[in-house]
């Protein structure tokens, strides 16, 4: 092992149980970690940590080159943060971050909405199959339900897939009505449930698979094999169900969290409470959802600017003028 592996390790050890930092967290840094260890080796570097300067920095960056800039920027700022703790633990006495400036730059992309009668086509799609599929098999049966309180709790409180996917049965108080979700940065955020027939049928799904809860490590979505039910098997979930209810652009879960932001906003709910909702660290990044909708922009600016009521010429010259 090298020195430079050594130290990644001790790295790896102080984020996992220092910091406590999330798996998902964990699992990028470990990706973003052994890349860069990659390329040293392969470019000739030496692999003392004493030894890697701004140059072989530079030239990483620029082996990286072809990725989007979103991953690019994740990559830099993993390796940023592992020079940082160097410093820190005197492992290096020189930062070679220091006095390197690196400006990544995003391109604004606003993010997918459903209309109301796309999300309306889902939920159509998602009960007709529990009516479908209603005493055929005991599996058939659990299935059909578990769909629905997904889609249901997708939508109900904006919650990320992951969170959903993590989502345990202590965390949820379904006679109260609401769910406690451990968030990105291990932010803790409480959503009310408030929707009579979202609780009813997540009430049915918990009494249909109580004595399995256990079994399942506590999870609250879980699959046939009593396991948790994965990201992935969510995504799936939702494209099966986009797909039976006729809408042709894609739709992911995080869709429905884009769409939840998107339509409070159109009915004048405060973006900071929006932003309570969702989990965001600050306000700019609700702000995105502001730009996504253009008819409540138009909506206002028939209805409420103050020039609407203005009559500077008379009602006759106006309609000369037309003619």
């Amino acid at each position: 092992m090298t020195e430079l592996q050594t130290a990644i390790s001790d790295y790896s050890f102080h984020c996992r149980h220092e910091r406590n930092l999330s798996a998902k967290t964990l699992k990028f840094y470990g990706i973003d970690l052994r890349q860069f260890d990659d390329f040293l080796l392969a470019g000739g570097y030496q692999c003392q940590i004493k030894l890697i300067d701004k140059t072989a920095l530079k030239r990483f960056l620029e082996s990286l080159s072809e990725m989007k800039p979103k991953t690019i920027k994740r990559k830099m700022a993993t390796i940023k943060a592992f020079f940082n703790h160097l410093e820190f633990e005197d492992k290096i006495i020189v930062n070679p971050f220091r006095k390197l400036r690196i400006k990544i730059k995003e391109p604004q992309v606003l993010p997918t909405v459903m209309t109301k009668k796309e999300i309306r086509k889902i939920f159509g799609a998602v009960y007709t199959n529990r009516k479908k599929k209603q005493n055929k098999s005991e599996y058939s049966d659990f299935e059909s339900i578990r769909n629905i309180a997904v889609i249901e709790l997708l939508f109900s409180t904006g919650i990320r897939v992951s969170e959903l996917s993590f989502l345990k049965t202590e965390n949820i108080d379904l006679q109260a009505g609401f769910v406690k979700v451990n968030g990105k940065g291990s932010r803790e955020r409480v959503i009310h449930i408030c929707q009579q027939e979202t609780l009813s049928v997540l009430k049915e799904y918990s009494r249909l698979v109580k004595s399995q809860f256990a079994e399942a490590g506590g999870y609250f979505f879980i699959n046939r094999n009593r396991h948790r039910l994965s990201d992935q098997s969510i995504r799936t979930i939702v494209r099966k169900l986009a797909t039976a209810a006729g809408i042709n652009k894609r739709i992911t879960p995080h869709i429905f969290r884009h769409s939840l932001a998107t339509l409070l906003l159109e009915e004048d709910v405060d973006i900071r409470y929006i932003q309570q909702i969702l989990g965001h660290s600050t306000i700019m990044t609700t702000q995105i959802y502001a730009h996504v909708h253009s008819q409540k922009q138009l909506s206002i600016m028939k209805n409420k600017h103050p020039r609407k009521n203005w009559r500077m010429v008379p009602e006759r010259e106006v309609s000369v003028n037309k003619g």
